[in-house]
């Protein structure tokens, strides 16, 4: 896999006086999510979504909405596209690091979007030496990245001989586990005793996601496999023509135009008939007698 992945972007890690180019790359594969398609219970053709105004009932096309924010029950603030983008903050090639802290002292709860970050051109030395101190001092780095529009508070973590960076929720964004009423009760030693002889037990050194298999994703694709081996499949049909006042995404227009043209159209469509000769012949020498 890793020769497969595609850098998403070329960052710099900026600390002090200190900068080292270093290339962004997704931790996680998300092809490898299995995702249904709903189709029309009887054609089996794709459906597409629409957006239906609730006071009217009507389809709204995209060029006739704007983005409000609701500040109460039905009642909303429209901001127009210039005014979001001059809210939304500017995108930065640069991770500029903040403090340095505890690996342990983060809660998990705080972590979103995990990325590997690998060494940009000619900054081997100081990727590696950034890594090994953060690595000996069992600390990570905590700063600041912007990115479509919104800022994001990152960790810097060493992982094997990489880094990997954390995209974090802010404090706002997370609930507190005193927000819900949990009642406490007294507990037995004994009890305890049980308790701690059974983690013991099952307990292991370190975790291990290799021990851990996604049964449902294998179960749905032993499910697929065995339709496709009984004929269940179904090929989706033609889309009919969009009609001529609605408004028409210029990608989906191109997809449409690429289909039409691939070998495997060219193939369905109907040959020109062919005039059988011997039975053309026999009618003129019918017409003449």
């Amino acid at each position: 896999m890793a020769s497969e992945a595609r850098s998403i972007a070329e960052l710099t890690i900026s600390f002090g006086l200190v900068t080292i180019p270093v290339r962004l790359f997704s931790a996680t594969v998300t092809s490898e999510k299995i995702s249904f398609n709903l189709l029309h219970k009887t054609d089996k053709s794709r459906v597409k979504q629409q957006y239906i105004c609730a006071l009217d009932g009507e389809i709204v096309t995209r060029d006739e909405m704007v983005k409000g924010y609701e500040f109460s029950k039905g009642e909303y603030v429209v901001f127009t596209p210039e005014e979001i983008k001059a809210l939304e903050e500017v995108g930065s090639d640069a991770i500029n690091i903040e403090d340095f802290v505890p690996l342990e002292s983060v809660d998990p709860v705080f972590f979103d979007k995990t990325y590997y970050l690998t060494p940009g051109k000619k900054a081997n030395r100081p990727y590696a030496l950034l890594r090994t101190t953060l690595a000996e001092s069992k600390r990570c780095a905590v700063g600041r990245w912007a990115a479509r529009g919104r800022e994001h508070i990152v960790i810097v973590r060493p992982v094997g001989k990489g880094l990997a960076m954390h995209q974090l929720h802010f404090q706002a964004e997370v609930r507190s586990i005193d927000d819900f009423a949990i009642e406490s009760d007294t507990l037995k030693e004994a009890e305890l005793k049980l308790a701690r002889q059974l983690v013991e037990q099952q307990a292991s050194k370190a975790f291990d996601p290799t021990q851990y298999v996604d049964e449902v994703r294998q179960r749905v694709d032993k499910a697929i496999e065995q339709k496709i081996k009984k004929g269940g499949q179904v090929t989706l049909k033609h889309e009919r023509a969009a009609d001529s006042d609605n408004v028409i995404d210029i990608m989906e227009a191109l997809r449409a135009s690429l289909r039409a043209r691939s070998p495997a159209s060219v193939a369905q469509r109907k040959p020109p008939k062919r005039v059988d000769k011997s039975a053309s012949a026999a009618k003129t020498r019918t017409a003449r007698k």
